[in-house]
């Protein structure tokens, strides 16, 4: 009697540990709610991390381009007189994908302030820099 009642309990051990495979809906829902917030936290963080990255990229043409301008300027006796995009480029600039450079000479011809953003920025997310007065300042960063 005891044997087969041990048998029963073994049989019944055994079926119940057949259907215990898996996970419970409880056990899944959290798994998927600690995803969720980490996906919430972590998604800002990389964005912030990809504008920063965009604007260093003009941070970097821009200084490129100026070096480039100098350059120009050495062959034509100081003067930044007729400098366009198409000259920085002859100069040694190296254009960054997405990013635009844009020069613009004083009306003197001994100055010139370069106009920097870049296509996964907002058009108003600009960097200038100005020769006159050797400073780079960001505007709507």
């Amino acid at each position: 009697m005891i044997n087969t009642i041990n048998r029963a309990i073994a049989k019944r051990r055994e079926e119940l540990a057949e259907n215990d495979k898996g996970f419970t809906l409880i056990e899944l829902l959290v798994v998927v709610l600690i995803i969720g917030i980490l996906a919430a936290i972590a998604i800002p963080a990389f964005l912030s991390q990809r504008e920063g990255a965009w604007r260093s990229q003009i941070e970097s043409d821009i200084n490129s381009a100026r070096i480039a301008a100098e350059t120009y300027a050495t062959g034509k006796n100081g003067s930044f007189t007729s400098l366009t995009p198409a000259l920085l480029e002859s100069n040694g600039y190296k254009k960054t994908d997405g990013v635009t450079v844009t020069p613009t000479v004083a009306a003197d011809g001994k100055t010139f302030t370069l106009v920097g953003t870049n296509s996964n920025l907002a058009a108003t997310k600009t960097i200038t820099y100005n020769s006159g007065t050797g400073k780079t300042v960001p505007a709507g960063f």
